[in-house]
């Protein structure tokens, strides 16, 4: 009886797949439990960091709440300041940041210029804190300090930010403005103080010491600009 033509080549098909699930089996045996391993060290790791984001979290809400209840205190005119030298420290840039401001405002409030400018300093110098926040500190500490400094030294410190594009241009032109009028130099001062009491984006309070200042030193506060659209 003949033997078909393609015995031999199911044959060695047969013995190919075979072969094929040694390997596989080999492979699984070696390096199967390899991967579960790494499966089990990949969950660990991310169920350790959710762990963790949660106590940030935790922590953070904390230390909201303890901040809350110190502004509360100091509305109702009560002593709940403890928590803020715990908070100065927090590594949170955004707490120290305004536990810092609010223990310089309370000092501030006891008259205490030399240690409310120091705590403003520290604020300013705080790599880890949003620049707004370093340049608002720095405009309070030299306010704090502002009988005790040179002139030229108020200048110098709040040039930069003494600018219509700047976020605190009201506060930072007022202080250099004056510092201009200690220098004897009103032509300075005149234009600047002209400058924030024509800019809207100034609070109000500070456009109208302005407006004042022009005033007493003759200069226009109204920009002939819009002046003349008005007319």
């Amino acid at each position: 009886m003949a033997v078909p033509p393609n015995t031999d080549a199911a044959f060695l098909r047969e013995v190919d797949e075979e072969l094929r699930r040694d390997q596989l089996a080999g492979a699984w045996q070696r390096y199967g439990r390899i991967a579960i391993i790494a499966i089990i060290v990949a969950l660990a790791a991310f169920g350790g960091y959710l762990l963790w984001r949660s106590h940030q979290q935790s922590e953070a809400g904390e230390k909201a709440e303890a901040l809350q209840k110190v502004y509360d205190g100091i509305a109702a005119k009560d002593a709940a300041t403890k928590p803020l030298p715990d908070l100065a420290t927090a590594s949170e840039p955004g707490y120290r940041a305004l536990a810092k401001f609010t223990q310089a405002d309370v000092l501030l409030q006891k008259n205490d210029l030399p240690g409310a400018a120091k705590l403003f300093a520290a604020i300013a110098a705080d790599t880890g804190v949003g620049q707004p926040f370093r340049d608002l500190a720095l405009i309070r500490e030299t306010s704090a300090e502002f009988d005790t400094l040179k002139p030229e030294l108020v200048v110098s410190r709040l040039r930069d930010l003494a600018r219509p594009s700047n976020a605190w241009f009201g506060s930072a032109g007022e202080l250099v403005a004056m510092a201009y009028l200690r220098m004897n130099k009103p032509e300075l001062a005149g234009p600047l103080f002209a400058q924030i009491a024509r800019n809207e984006d100034v609070p109000g309070t500070i456009r109208q010491r302005a407006v004042q200042m022009t005033g007493v030193l003759g200069v226009d506060a109204v920009d002939q600009g819009e002046d003349k659209k008005a007319k």
